[in-house]
């Protein structure tokens, strides 16, 4: 039979895991999430425009988005296979030492599969049955894996986490990854040959401006879902000043370039600006937020 003080003992423990599980990560992990979420945002949409028919011709215009988002995913990667201090893990998964890949590392690793089917099946137009059935495989597997990782990466961070906000992390983190790999995919879109894309570049400007519009009403919600249980800490964590650093970053520049893109040649320069103002914007509301849900009471 367990003492009074052993049971005293292990609810310190259980407050101890519970307080450490919701530290604030490290700027660097941070950056490499969100570039990661990019990442699978990128084959996401290339994988949905290839399948409807609307991705621009040519197999490098393909090839170079599906490398770029192996270079946001694997950044993240291979520093947890380099044992990294800022990267101890990914996706639950500590690298070596016999420790076996969790299932959501599994789950992010197996799109790899459909990357490669669409790498060697990309001709030309791209209108090949076969090569847009990989693409809506890519597609399907990059949604599944962002939706799991979600909820995964949330399990592991904070395990008593409300029910309301765990359900609003998978929206939040698809709309995310739309948003931030759209910026990358159009920065890939601006960086091919001009000729006839007009039209096409157009499309993708007034995509992003209403994924940026629908992020911002998301992530508002689910920012309001956490500080209204913190009535104290309410107004200093809604007004801090990297907040507002934040929304600039990642709305007010990519949106201010989205518009002047459209109306001037410098696509190249704007889609570059936009992407790299809006991952940084992300990484800093992400610590805000993960700084938020360390400030939530201990019975949560």
């Amino acid at each position: 039979m367990k003492q009074p003080n052993d049971l005293h003992s292990e609810g310190t423990d259980d407050a101890q895991r519970r307080a450490s599980a919701v530290q604030p990560r490290p700027l660097q992990t941070t950056l490499l999430h969100v570039a990661s979420s990019g990442g699978f945002g990128v084959w996401l949409l290339l994988g949905l425009s290839l399948a409807i028919g609307v991705y621009p011709a040519g197999r490098g215009d393909v090839l170079v988005p599906l490398a770029l988002g192996g270079l946001l995913i694997g950044t993240g990667l291979l520093s947890a296979c380099l044992h990294a201090p800022w990267m101890p893990n990914w996706h639950g998964w500590r690298i070596g030492a016999g420790s076996r890949p969790t299932r959501d590392a599994l789950i992010a690793l197996a799109t790899i599969l459909p990357v490669l089917a669409v790498a060697g099946l990309a001709r030309g137009d791209n209108t090949f049955w076969v090569t847009r059935l990989a693409a809506t495989a890519l597609a399907v597997c990059s949604l599944t894996s962002l939706i799991i990782t979600a909820f995964g990466d949330a399990r592991r961070r904070v395990p008593a986490m409300d029910l309301r906000l765990a359900t609003q992390l998978p929206l939040s983190r698809v709309i995310t990854a739309a948003y931030g790999g759209g910026l990358w995919l159009w920065l890939c879109v601006a960086g091919q040959d001009s000729d006839g894309t007009d039209d096409a570049s157009m499309n993708w400007i007034i995509l992003l401006l209403m994924l940026a519009l629908l992020r911002g009403l998301v992530e508002n919600l689910r920012w309001q879902s956490v500080l209204m249980r913190l009535p104290g800490l309410h107004p200093r964590m809604e007004l801090q000043p990297r907040r507002y650093l934040a929304v600039v970053l990642e709305y007010a520049v990519p949106c201010a370039a989205l518009l002047l893109a459209s109306f001037d040649d410098g696509r190249l320069l704007a889609a570059g600006v936009a992407a790299l103002s809006c991952l940084w914007g992300m990484g800093i509301e992400l610590s805000l937020y993960d700084e938020a849900l360390a400030a939530l009471p201990s019975d949560r």
